[in-house]
């Protein structure tokens, strides 16, 4: 199984070793992986290999650790592709989740200077301040933080926020959403974000930015967003022109 006269890395095989057993669901979450000891005597190498293999594992989302008992199988990744403009609720359903939302926070701000420009408003206009804990099947996934110009977003409540924004925008006031642009940078979890997440502190997260428009170009939101990068992944195809 290991191919020492190739120039991939003994650590970079194992690593795939057991990325093909969790993909083959040999391996499922929850399930306690071989010690370093047992994979040592496995493949031969010493357990400064294997303890290399795992580290990158954990750090991928692929294993977790708890102490005093050992190293385990992690959730997989919920995959978004890139290609689409969905909202949470819609992403989640589609994959035969049930999404969730916390409500943080739903309030009546005045419009900063830097949030003004992005939106298109005029300095201390009224914007709507969401701030939400985004759950898919009951666990905590992301928490975004989302500023709508209020007098856009007309008769915006609680309730509406916690069923589906994007809905209530189109389907209720005939709005329609045409494009966003989205930037995705790596963070590591602050403590606030890692009580939120269920994750621990300076974890590696997912850190989002996003505009989105109308139709008409007219700025819709801005969503700050933090996920999980033990549990969610984004994908997108590109073709060769």
């Amino acid at each position: 199984m290991i191919d020492r006269e190739s120039p991939v890395p003994i650590y970079y095989q194992i690593e795939e070793y057991i990325k093909n057993l969790i993909d083959n669901e040999e391996l499922t979450p929850g399930d306690a992986i071989p010690s370093e000891r047992e994979f040592s005597e496995q493949f031969s190498v010493s357990r400064m290999t294997i303890r290399q293999a795992i580290i990158n594992l954990v750090n991928e989302g692929y294993l977790y650790r708890q102490k005093g008992r050992g190293t385990f199988v992690g959730e997989k990744k919920i995959e978004q592709t890139l290609q689409g403009l969905t909202s949470f609720t819609e992403d989640m359903e589609k994959r035969g989740m049930k999404p969730g939302s916390k409500l943080l926070k739903f309030e009546l701000i005045p419009a900063s200077r830097s949030i003004s420009n992005k939106l298109l408003i005029n300095e201390h206009d009224p914007l709507y301040e969401i701030k939400r804990i985004r759950f898919a099947d009951d666990l905590p996934m992301a928490i975004e933080t989302t500023y709508i110009p209020a007098n856009l977003v007309k008769g915006l409540t609680e309730d509406i926020v916690n069923r589906s924004l994007y809905s209530y925008i189109e389907n209720e006031l005939g709005l329609q959403i045409d494009s966003a642009k989205q930037i995705i940078e790596s963070s590591i979890a602050r403590a606030d974000e890692a009580k939120d997440l269920g994750i621990n502190k300076n974890a590696p997260i997912l850190y989002i930015r996003r505009q989105t428009k109308l139709t008409n170009g007219q700025p819709l939101e801005l969503v700050k967003s933090v996920y999980r990068a033990d549990r969610y992944k984004f994908v997108i195809n590109m073709k060769r022109n």
